[in-house]
């Protein structure tokens, strides 16, 4: 089983508790006002947010893709830090066993950065090429630039 990691920074204008808090631990409630055309939902199936906690988001009927759920293996809200996986889909990848990612916000300029990392596990037998992952990437990164100018219109949000 082969292994694509992938490592992405961008900066913001908005401090890293706020990108955080509206990213990670109260995303079930942020993104779906700010993406309702992409996301329906997301909810806690298992637990409350914390380690060990499943959420399952639900998107939008145009989506090829009807829901994820990811699994909270670690979380450091004073470092603005979440590692979660992708454990499971509504669509069947032809080529991807699992999914893990790594996200931190880190002070910057008045901001923050943002560093996101993915772990790409093919399944046994397959390669994965950078291709196969892209769509994934440039939907991610245009999540959190819609987290960005959500925050920068609403400065009591996330505060």
């Amino acid at each position: 089983m082969g292994v694509i990691t992938y490592s992405q920074e961008f900066k913001s204008a908005i401090a890293p508790s706020r990108m955080f808090k509206a990213l990670i631990l109260d995303s079930h409630n942020i993104i779906p006002k700010i993406v309702p055309e992409g996301i329906k939902s997301v909810e806690f199936i298992e637990g409350d947010g914390g380690v060990g906690s499943i959420k399952k988001t639900n998107f939008a009927e145009s989506s090829p893709i009807k829901y994820t759920k990811h699994k909270i293996d670690a979380l450091d809200v004073d470092n603005c830090y979440c590692k979660y996986t992708l454990i499971e889909t509504g669509v069947q990848f032809d080529k991807i066993d699992f999914v893990v990612y790594e996200v931190k916000f880190v002070a910057a300029d008045g901001g923050c950065v943002c560093k996101m990392a993915s772990e790409y596990h093919a399944k046994e037998g397959c390669e994965l090429k950078e291709d196969d992952i892209k769509q994934g990437k440039d939907k991610a990164l245009g999540l959190v630039k819609s987290i960005e100018e959500y925050l920068l219109a609403n400065p009591d949000v996330c505060a």
